[in-house]
């Protein structure tokens, strides 16, 4: 893969360029710019969410440095469905512009809007469903309908006199889903009687094999567990996983529970849901979360956030005993969603802290309680078969799963060279039905700490990891001006060195050597005076304690 950066040829006329800004290389922040005659197209706009080298960080977004100049020039953001890791970064891209219109779904046009009233950003919308063509500047767009973890996806085949490009967003071939919504292959296979020229597929379970299971087998599941379930029960899911809270709607209702929504993101998206139709709610089964602590234990099943382990949702602060319902012996928690990479480790303190509570904790390594909502190998060549596109590029993945991916196309017949693996910022060109990687972006993370978005660096990150696994020490020391001498300290303290203040008086001498030879060799100036105190104390510290923490030393005259 491309990482050395390499900037792309002026755009050619007739040409369709094509840039994801995230989502390769990574499971989140998925992003795609096409751009065609001095317009852009945007491609979902999603964040990524911080794994634990990254402390502090709320939400990781795109790079839109590439863009922001061009904003003027963006026609519309496609947005293929409702998940975080697609729709999470639009506030942050309408704050630079808040007038780019928004293209999607019902649900997932009512999910975005929900989520910019918090930003106080009124967008411009158009909502567009299955089978629906719209020529959107030079793009002329088609919407086919895809099956996945939520409700109302699309993937979107983007025309152009540049070819054909077909983009499937986050989608599997559930043959028996909840709704009765399939995967569209018919159109799937029009589309490769017309010529699919790049095809930009989900690659997140390329390294599955077989067929990701049905989500209708879940259901049973549930009902079972709950059933068997002496206690209060807690579901712990995404909170825009509407096919998995249907689910425990009807397994609480069938064995005389109600159901209390926890969390602001499940109470608000469900409300959206069930208020366009998406939720069908048993008459009686939802109860507010106050009333359900009166209710015996038996009979209340909670739906919370915090199955990926995230420190501030519920799940984790009940593991902590940081929340109003505490979980106790005969309590069922059960995890009903997949483990986003890198999350593995929050994933499994929470199992443990809860297990150590005493709680029985049900989650997708013991018990059918999931299904993935991406296409496995099976289902991909099945794509590769129907649609037989020209190029390939494999997006939405960690790198194994690129590189499976594209795999899977060439063991179909795809030609290595017409197989694409790119990382975010590669540029690739389009035209005549040749795609070819033009170019390198240097992109990079843009966290969001608080009400910060940008200003965090990676060195920034990398003194927040020193502080907390290595601790902190600070040097004060008053120097005479005029000669030089130490006239007060050095004052050591320490925080998170674990020995006490006094093991540092050994060093101290080391100090004062230090700065009078320093001293002797003509050297006044503070900021060189400070440097020697950090050279020295550190060298120390690093042979005598075995630690590389982040030293601070102030050198004052007097």
């Amino acid at each position: 893969m491309p990482t050395t950066p390499l900037d792309p040829p002026a755009l050619a006329a007739g040409t369709l360029r094509v840039i994801p800004l995230g989502g390769l290389g990574e499971v989140g922040r998925n992003m795609t710019v096409f751009e065609y005659d001095g317009k852009l197209l945007v491609v979902d706009c999603g964040v990524l969410f911080p794994e634990e080298h990254q402390p502090g960080v709320d939400l990781i977004l795109p790079d839109f440095e590439p863009i922001k100049h061009r904003l003027d020039d963006i026609v519309g953001v496609v947005l293929t469905h409702g998940h975080e890791d697609h729709i999470g970064a639009v506030p942050y891209l309408l704050k630079l512009k808040s007038d780019i219109p928004l293209i999607g779904s019902g649900l997932t046009l009512a999910l975005i809007e929900a989520k910019l009233k918090e930003h106080r950003i009124r967008p411009y919308t158009l909502t567009v469903k299955e089978g629906q063509l719209e020529k959107v500047g030079p793009f002329d767009l088609e919407f086919i309908a895809v099956n996945h973890s939520i409700p109302d996806a699309l993937a979107v085949a983007i025309r152009t006199p540049a070819g054909l490009v077909l983009a499937t967003g986050d989608f599997k071939m559930d043959q028996l889903p909840l709704d009765g919504r399939i995967t569209d292959l018919r159109a799937f296979a029009r589309l490769g009687e017309e010529g699919v020229d790049l095809f930009l597929v989900d690659s997140t379970n390329a390294d599955v094999p077989g067929f990701t299971p049905t989500e209708r087998g879940i259901g049973p599941v549930l009902d079972q567990v709950i059933a068997r379930a002496p206690r209060r029960v807690v579901v712990a899911s995404f909170s825009s996983h509407v096919h998995r809270v249907q689910q425990v709607l009807d397994a609480a209702h069938a064995n005389g529970r109600r159901v209390a929504l926890l969390g602001r993101s499940m109470v608000r998206n469900m409300g959206i849901a069930a208020d366009l139709g998406y939720l069908n709610v048993p008459d009686g089964v939802l109860i507010d979360y106050k009333k359900a602590r009166d209710l015996p234990d038996d009979q209340i099943v909670y739906m919370s956030t915090g199955s990926q382990g995230e420190p501030m949702a519920v799940l984790s602060r009940m593991a902590n005993l940081d929340h109003a319902i505490e979980p106790g012996e005969g309590d069922t928690i059960i995890l009903a969603s997949s483990q986003i990479p890198g999350n593995e480790n929050a994933i499994y303190r929470v199992i443990d802290g809860l297990t150590k509570l005493g709680a029985t904790v049900v989650h997708k390594g013991n018990a059918k309680v999931h299904v993935s909502g991406h296409a496995a190998a099976g289902e991909l060549l099945y794509c590769y078969n129907i649609l037989k596109p020209k190029n390939v590029l494999p997006v939405h993945g960690e790198y194994r799963h690129l590189m499976a991916n594209a795999k899977l196309a060439r063991e179909t017949g795809i030609a290595e060279e017409n197989t694409i693996l790119g990382e975010n910022g590669t540029v690739v060109d389009l035209r005549d039905g040749v795609a070819k990687v033009v170019g390198q972006m240097d992109i990079g993370f843009v966290y969001v700490d608080g009400s910060s978005v940008g200003e965090i660096t990676d060195a920034d990150l990398k003194d927040r990891r020193i502080l907390g696994e290595e601790g902190f020490i600070s040097v004060i020391v008053v120097v005479d001006s005029a000669t030089g001498k130490i006239v007060s300290g050095p004052d050591i303290h320490a925080r998170g060195v674990a020995e006490d203040d006094k093991v540092f008086d050994s060093v101290k001498p080391k100090i004062a050597a230090a700065l009078a030879e320093a001293a002797k060799s003509g050297v006044s100036d503070n900021h060189a005076l400070s440097q020697v105190v950090r050279r020295t104390i550190g060298r120390w510290v690093n042979q005598s304690l075995r630690r590389r923490p982040m030293i601070v030393p102030m050198v004052i005259e007097a």
